[in-house]
């Protein structure tokens, strides 16, 4: 999953934030996205988390922005 693979990258989080970010990213993949929109998705997600948008409803919300 690119949450997972992406996270590392962006700093440490524990496992509740890793689910956290893992349901957001689920709820914004659709079928048939490329791997590269994908990973877009999960940079989004990740960034918006540590811009402190903790709510996961906002993150989706603020996600699905480009």
């Amino acid at each position: 999953m690119p949450i997972r693979r992406k996270a590392p990258d962006a700093g440490r989080f524990d496992e509740t934030e890793l689910a956290l970010l893992g349901r957001v990213f689920d709820k914004l993949k659709l079928e048939q996205r490329s791997p590269d929109t994908l990973d877009s998705i999960a940079s989004r997600i990740i960034a918006n988390y540590m811009a402190c948008i903790k709510d996961e409803a906002e993150l989706v919300s603020l996600s699905l922005r480009r």
